[in-house]
């Protein structure tokens, strides 16, 4: 008795959405991974928590429309680097309260 293993195919839903992945985080999604419905989903796995950081990493709009209220009441610009991180626009928030 012989046991062998097959590989399921992968879903067209999970194709789709590897692929949009790949878009996002502009990496290739490799045509081996595409094969198998497990081989993709771990690939999926990484690909979903590989770009997480760096999407949280810019201000909240609700932060941006304090900074720039408060910006207006202390008649200050904020710098620009702050729109384009979260940390920075919050210690520029702290430092004009």
């Amino acid at each position: 008795m012989e046991s062998t293993t097959y590989a399921l195919p992968a879903t067209p839903k999970q194709i789709a959405y590897a692929r949009a992945l790949a878009l996002r985080n502009q990496t290739l999604l490799p045509w081996e991974v595409q094969q198998d419905r497990r081989s993709l989903s771990a690939w999926i796995d990484a690909q979903a928590k590989m770009n997480l950081g760096a999407q949280d990493s810019r201000p909240t709009s609700k932060q941006v429309a304090f900074a720039e209220r408060l910006a207006r009441i202390k008649r200050r610009a904020v710098p620009d680097e702050c729109f384009r991180d979260k940390g920075l626009m919050s210690k520029w928030i702290d430092g004009n309260k």
